[in-house]
């Protein structure tokens, strides 16, 4: 019997409109629906949380991601990689940070780092 991931939406913004982040979060749960995914929540970093190193909505996702790995697979679903960072090297280390809590990330791009987990991890 194959087990149902349990996907945490992720965002970030640091604006003040929400037009655009409305419909990313909505890109995401279309996502997680079309491949029967279960989605536990949303959350997002806005202002300047959005642009820190510490994120605290992300780093909130990711206690409760830790609980649930050990049940079942869990991911981090992003609209799109820029989502964590636009720096390369950001986004890896919050990469590394879900990978750590037992998770992986993908996108509504069909994009994952699945394959990468181990890696990510150490």
């Amino acid at each position: 019997m194959t087990i149902t991931p349990l996907v945490f939406i992720y965002d970030r913004n640091a604006t003040r409109s929400s037009a655009y982040l409305d419909m990313r979060i909505e890109g995401c749960r279309n996502y997680a629906a079309s491949r029967k995914w279960t989605v536990a929540d949303h959350w997002v970093d806005r202002g300047d949380d959005a642009l820190a190193d510490t994120r605290p909505q992300l780093s909130a996702l990711l206690e409760i991601l830790r609980r649930e790995a050990g049940i079942r697979p869990v991911i981090c679903l992003l609209h799109s990689w820029g989502r964590l960072a636009a720096d390369p090297v950001h986004r890896i280390a919050f990469q590394q940070r879900v990978a750590r809590a037992g998770g992986y990330c993908a996108t509504t791009f069909n994009e994952s780092d699945e394959l990468a987990h181990e890696a990510l991890a150490l």
